[in-house]
């Protein structure tokens, strides 16, 4: 499968040709879905409380005499019915993670890479130059690649000057070849991969 390159100014070399595993029709769609269900709720804290009628305090003496004041007969303060009473079915801590087998990561990683490769998303420069000292150099770099839409720059590590650099702008995002997944392929509009973490990424896959 072919992708672009393009040197440390921005400007493009070629069309080369990458061995990025090829799936045919739906194979590997099922474990993407899953694989991002499960990122997403691995990140939900599930600490949502609230008060069932026992936990509430109060409720011992009956608010108002059974009959002859137009209301409903009540027993107790703690009641759902009641103002600052109990909730029923509320929400309480739980733990919402989910399990991915080893197999299903890589599937759904190699389905996801391949899916932008396929969509022509992602693009390769040589290596990230390391002269960047402000951000605006590194926006002036992007927009010869990619004039508009949201980029995950890929890379296998990251010197801090470059970082500050680059986390300034809004639509631009980094994150290491050892990190990404299925999730982060799924979120952008374009992708541009160093060569070297672009290698670190179809070993991963492979």
């Amino acid at each position: 499968m072919k992708l672009k390159i393009y040197n440390q100014e921005g400007v493009f070399l070629e069309d080369r040709d990458y061995n990025i595993p090829v799936f045919e029709e739906d194979r590997g769609v099922a474990a993407v879905k899953f694989a991002i269900e499960a990122i997403q709720a691995n990140k939900r804290q599930g600490n949502a409380s609230t008060k069932r009628r026992s936990d509430v305090r109060g409720g011992g003496k009956k608010p108002f005499r059974q009959k002859g004041t137009g209301h409903a007969r009540q027993g107790s303060s703690r009641s759902p019915l009641m103002p600052g009473g109990g909730v029923v079915f509320g929400p309480h801590p739980r733990d919402y993670r989910k399990k991915v087998n080893k197999k299903v990561k890589k599937l759904s990683l190699a389905r996801s890479l391949y899916d932008c490769a396929d969509e022509l998303l992602i693009s390769i420069v040589d290596s990230f130059p390391e002269n960047f000292k402000k951000t605006k150099e590194f926006s002036t770099f992007i927009e010869k690649i990619f004039p508009m839409g949201s980029i995950l720059i890929v890379d296998n590590c990251f010197e801090d000057s470059w970082v500050c650099s680059v986390r300034n702008l809004d639509r631009v995002f980094m994150i290491d070849a050892a990190s990404i997944n299925a999730l982060d392929l799924k979120s952008y509009d374009h992708f541009l991969v160093s060569e070297v973490g672009f290698s670190q990424l179809l070993d991963r896959v492979r």
